[in-house]
């Protein structure tokens, strides 16, 4: 069985050197949102308008970093309300474009946290009411053609996934910042299910803000090559940490001694 290369690069996405053009098949990621987490080096609390160019700029190099038939899987809100009401899938679907982009789908990732809620503009009255999505997107791109004719040709989705997932609704649960360290991590969920239906094994898979490495341990899991590209070294720490975890011997769990009874 093939051993995938994983990659963890410290760096800053927009000025990094350490991904050659075109030499990447699938682009996983989940961006900074713009809704003021602690990422630390990163400011998640710019203008609204810095924030999408500093996405153009983000995205531009994505494109080149792609082959001819890569493809890009992208995890973002579809609007948010935090410092004013903004149509971000709409926006970011447009920058994308912008840097060059084809666009193919959307994916519904409902993530069930409707109970999270707690905001509804005017209760109970029409004077100001919030209307809210409780779910996130994939938008689904790629560089020049949708179909691809590069790569070992091997896919590793199941009949039944390949069913599920090309169901353009997906419902899976979110994941918990203080299990993993992270302040806005993605499960693992996420990234398999992208890689799987839209990669080959083998495949390189890049993920530009990898974060807690969710999309790294996904292409362990795969075989696919990973790169993960992260602005904070305490990211990039965690992301290696959690591989290694990952990687450790499953210790099997010992089982229950029974009592033997004597018959007569």
């Amino acid at each position: 069985m093939t051993v995938p290369s994983i990659q963890i690069v410290h760096d800053d996405i927009l000025k990094t050197r350490a991904i050659a053009p075109s030499s990447v098949d699938l682009i996983v990621t989940s961006p900074p949102y713009n809704v003021d987490i602690n990422y630390g080096a990163h400011n998640d609390a710019q203008r609204y308008e810095d924030y999408l160019v500093f996405c153009r700029a983000w995205l531009a190099r994505c494109f080149e970093w792609l082959s001819n038939d890569g493809r890009f899987c992208l995890n973002i809100p579809l609007d948010k309300n935090k410092g004013g009401q903004q149509s971000v899938c709409a926006d970011l679907t447009s920058a994308a474009k912008q840097a060059g982009f084809k666009y193919q789908s959307t994916i519904v990732w409902n993530e069930q946290n409707i109970s999270r809620r707690t905001a509804w503009g005017s209760w109970m009255s029409a004077s100001a009411p919030y209307v809210i999505a409780p779910v996130e997107v994939v938008l689904v791109l790629y560089k020049t053609t949708w179909k691809k004719t590069s790569g070992s040709r091997v896919s590793d989705v199941s009949r039944d996934d390949f069913l599920a997932w090309t169901n353009g609704v997906w419902t899976f649960n979110g994941e918990k910042k203080k299990r993993i360290g992270h302040p806005a991590p993605f499960p693992v969920e996420l990234p398999r299910r992208c890689i799987q239906l839209f990669s080959y094994v083998d495949d390189t898979v890049l993920d530009p803000f990898c974060g807690s490495g969710s999309t790294l341990l996904a292409c362990v899991e795969t075989r696919r090559n990973g790169i993960g590209v992260d602005l904070s070294a305490e990211f990039c720490a965690l992301a290696r940490e959690r591989l290694r975890l990952a990687s450790l011997p499953k210790t099997p769990r010992p089982r229950r001694a029974v009592r033997a009874t004597a018959t007569a």
